[in-house]
């Protein structure tokens, strides 16, 4: 079996990663169990996420943790993951604080139950000053949610005389953002062999290379993450140029 780790050159990693955590309700069905345990056998595959990205010196991973539309599943599973979300954050900040990752939330958060999002506040102030990598959880997000609140916010200040039309451009659309201050995805995974975006990060993944792995999220280990990067090192990331006009050479044997 390859050692993909040793094939990743430290010189070329992807800035930003963002993973769609796909397929725990199909692990679960696997194993007979109810799909709230593969919910919680998904945590492992996030902790090992973030250590494999810290480790190698990646700036930012997001991981989609809870979008808008997932609201519209059982009241029952719903619950769990609340309460399960609870349960990781608190659990799990010592391992952020060891690490020195950094924990931060894109979504609009006030919609989240007030012990999440007490819990959330909580341990984001805790790993505030941490500067090894950003963790960036997705929660009660959605791509078009995003792109929708930053026309609003920008239409307002338009409107309060704060802006002009003529000054809006990429980079300051990027400022209202949630991910702002944040380079855009250079690597977006998604787990389970589904082959779509789900409208997440659609703004931020422009250009993004996109890798679809069959496994399921809670088999996700630490190499997959690493194969995922050696293949994204193998393609030719053009932005619009022709093969004869890049200077970096691709990474593939």
């Amino acid at each position: 079996m390859p050692n993909w780790k040793e094939k990743i050159d430290k010189e070329r990693l992807p800035k930003h990663i963002a993973i769609i955590m796909d397929g725990n309700g199909r692990w679960a069905r696997k194993h007979d169990k109810p799909r709230v345990f593969g919910h919680q056998n998904g945590v492992t595959a996030v902790r090992n996420a973030a250590e494999a990205a810290a480790e190698l010196g990646v700036d930012y991973l997001t991981l989609y943790a809870f979008s808008t539309e997932n609201w519209n599943r059982p009241k029952k599973e719903v619950n769990a993951l609340m309460e399960l979300l609870v349960k990781t954050i608190n659990s799990e900040t010592d391992t952020l604080l060891k690490n020195k990752i950094k924990l931060n939330s894109i979504g609009d958060i006030s919609e989240m139950p007030q012990d999440c999002y007490d819990e959330l506040k909580i341990a984001i102030d805790r790993t505030a000053d941490n500067d090894r990598m950003t963790l960036n959880l997705a929660l009660n997000y959605s791509g078009r949610w995003d792109i929708t609140q930053a026309g609003r916010r920008i239409a307002q200040d338009v409107k309060d005389g704060v802006m002009n039309p003529e000054d809006i451009t990429d980079e300051k659309f990027n400022d209202y953002l949630d991910t702002t201050g944040m380079p855009d995805v250079e690597l977006l995974i998604r787990t389970s062999g589904e082959q779509r975006i789900s409208n997440f990060l659609l703004w931020q993944v422009a250009y993004a290379e996109l890798y679809f792995t069959p496994k399921l999220w809670p088999e996700f280990t630490k190499e997959d993450l690493h194969e995922a990067i050696v293949n994204f090192q193998c393609r030719e990331r053009r932005f619009g140029k022709t093969s004869e006009q890049l200077t970096e050479s691709r990474k593939c044997e």
